[in-house]
């Protein structure tokens, strides 16, 4: 019969762990819960013209715009990221990124031509936005597609 052997831990690796785990706790991401709203302005876009001549399915549409404050007055941010067409005329498919000072915001989702509202899944974020989840709700404020509302439901 073999004995038993006792299995310890050294205390250096259980305070090595409970470091790890205290950390962990404190990096829960300090955006829960906030919902806040921006203003694009695009004024960097193009779009490439792929596949059939026209709007067509597969065109892509790239951009990066800067990003102002609710009142629009003050740039607090810039975007980056592009567009793929769907469906002519009625729906794009995006994904892009939102620059602020302290963080990053990626967003994803489908862009409506026709309506004046989409709505954009947060799939992530740096700095002070690490771990975001949530939504983003674009707002057209004029017919003419000069500005944006981004609303983010962070949560």
């Amino acid at each position: 019969m073999k004995p038993a052997i006792a299995h310890t831990t050294p205390p250096a690796t259980l305070l090595a762990l409970a470091a790890a785990a205290l950390i962990g706790m404190a990096s829960t991401p300090a955006q829960a819960g906030q919902h806040f709203t921006v203003v694009e302005r695009p004024t960097d876009e193009k779009t490439i013209d792929i596949g059939d001549k026209g709007d067509s399915p597969g065109d892509l549409l790239v951009f990066a715009n800067p990003i102002f404050d609710a009142p629009n007055k003050t740039q607090v941010a810039t975007d980056q990221g592009y567009c793929v067409r769907i469906t002519p005329g009625k729906s794009w498919e995006c994904m892009w990124t939102n620059i602020f000072k302290d963080g990053m915001i990626t967003v994803e989702g489908p862009f409506s031509d026709v309506l004046p509202d989409s709505t954009f899944v947060v799939t992530g974020g740096t700095g002070k936005y690490a771990g975001a989840k949530g939504s983003m709700k674009l707002h057209w404020r004029d017919d003419k597609g000069t500005t944006y509302n981004f609303t983010f439901d962070l949560q």
